[in-house]
């Protein structure tokens, strides 16, 4: 399960929008796991996501998730570092790898690949995978991506 995952999904919603949602704090705490992501988009800039209130509510710290940008070119490539905080074994593991590729194709239709780069990394391989989701962890990146694609597409995300 570690090594490299990907996950591509297309999107009724111009690039743009897309890029939109996923860098922007008022946009990524409206799916997936509904924390509040902050985004320095400069090359070495911080990335701080934060847990959402039922997060808050079992204990996880503020700071769910951290990384630092390595490139932003908007709307068309993100690459960042991230590391989840929220279990200690996983944060044990260090910072992964993330990159988000959007291409705007025919009838404002967007591809949005991400990578995630997991090598080292078994216990968020895991998670990523959705092999927590009984355990109410989520269903990881298909689950996340689900949600985007249902929000922007229908203007409500799964716990609308």
């Amino acid at each position: 399960m570690s090594g490299t995952q990907v996950y591509k999904v297309y999107i009724r919603a111009g690039a743009e929008r897309v890029w939109t949602a996923i860098t922007s704090p008022e946009w990524n705490s409206r799916y997936g796991y509904r924390g509040r992501t902050e985004m320095d988009l400069r090359p070495g800039g911080a990335i701080a996501g934060r847990s959402n209130p039922g997060m808050l509510a079992m204990g996880a710290p503020e700071i769910g998730t951290d990384g630092e940008v390595v490139e932003a070119d908007p709307p068309h490539r993100l690459v960042q570092t991230f590391r989840m905080l929220m279990d200690p074994g996983i944060a044990a593991e260090g910072f992964t790898r993330l990159t988000y590729e959007l291409k705007e194709g025919k009838d404002g239709v967007t591809a949005l690949t991400v990578t995630h780069e997991l090598a080292d990394a078994p216990n968020m391989a895991r998670l990523m995978a959705g092999e927590f989701e009984e355990m109410g962890a989520g269903g990881g990146w298909a689950w996340v991506l689900s949600d985007l694609k249902s929000l922007l597409e229908t203007g409500s995300a799964f716990g609308d």
